[in-house]
């Protein structure tokens, strides 16, 4: 009777004790939202098995109008954090997102990064109206050295709702440090030789902070999502041949319509490159090799 009693003690304390550690700590996975896919990358290598990640702009989508699915909306009612990172549909949708789950957390993973403008008129044009907002650039997942201070802000949200596993996002997140540094020397070294503000010529302008990064300067065809008109067209095909581009790169995401205009004009071709692929590393390796190509 004596150890009959014992078991049901032992077996009420381990039961407080799981219902104590399952109200101080949140249940893993921990569910989170990122808004584009290579911020899921970032999140799983800090997070790894830890964290269940899901993507709101998903493959193929426009960032810049994209709209959430139903499906999107009630998976958010069960998400303890939102990874924001600047883009333009998230400055209609955020406040949505927390009228629907209002304990969620929302982290401005470019929170510290002081962004550069987007570009707001093609080379050589005079600029007329100066009291114009200045559009700032959200395109800052393609710097690697922007890149370790969004994972900064990752780690501290992740560490904030899931202390009990915190050494395991710290030995990740040193870990994901490493590999962003490894990654920029080698981006360096493809680089190396070249001169300082040499140019390349992209349709949607998302390419700014890695021509900062890497001192390129991209040459964009779209300006403020607008297509060229006829006469800004026949300026870039101009600059194009006074420059030697004989490369314009497209993203998936757009027509290369007006892009392949400016290549067959200037005798050149059209590359695709994706600034939203989901394998952030091996994507900025291919893009490097591809944007070097071009420059010789």
């Amino acid at each position: 009777m004596k150890c009959l009693r014992s078991l049901e003690v032992a077996i009420y304390l381990s039961l407080l004790l799981l219902g104590w550690a399952s109200a101080a700590f949140p249940k893993t996975p921990v569910r989170v939202f990122v808004s584009i896919l290579p911020q899921k990358y970032f999140v799983e290598k800090i997070g790894g098995k830890l964290v269940d990640v899901s993507v709101m702009v998903e493959p193929g989508a426009d960032g810049h109008t994209f709209e959430p699915k139903p499906k999107q909306m009630v998976a958010l009612s069960k998400t303890m954090i939102y990874f924001a990172i600047g883009i333009e549909f998230e400055n209609v949708w955020l406040e949505r997102f927390i009228a629907i789950n209002s304990k969620m957390l929302i982290v401005h993973t470019d929170a510290g990064i002081d962004k550069i403008s987007m570009i707001t008129q093609h080379h050589g044009e005079e600029r007329h109206n100066q009291d114009k907002e200045v559009i700032k650039d959200p395109h800052i997942w393609l710097s690697p050295p922007l890149v370790k201070i969004i994972s900064q802000n990752i780690i501290e949200s992740l560490l904030d709702v899931d202390p009990a596993h915190g050494s395991i996002y710290k030995a990740n997140f040193k870990k994901f440090m490493l590999e962003i540094d490894d990654l920029d020397s080698e981006l360096r070294k493809i680089f190396a030789g070249e001169d300082t503000g040499v140019e390349f010529m992209v349709f949607h302008p998302a390419w700014g902070y890695f021509a900062l990064a890497y001192d390129l300067e991209q040459v964009p065809v779209e300006i403020e999502g607008k297509e060229p008109k006829p006469a800004e067209l026949k300026h870039l095909i101009q600059h194009a041949k006074e420059k030697d581009i004989k490369v314009v790169f497209v993203q998936p995401q757009f027509s290369p319509a007006k892009a392949r205009i400016i290549a067959d004009s200037i005798g050149g071709q059209i590359a695709f490159v994706d600034p939203l692929a989901a394998d952030w590393s091996k994507n900025l390796r291919e893009t490097a090799t591809k944007f070097k190509a071009a420059l010789r």
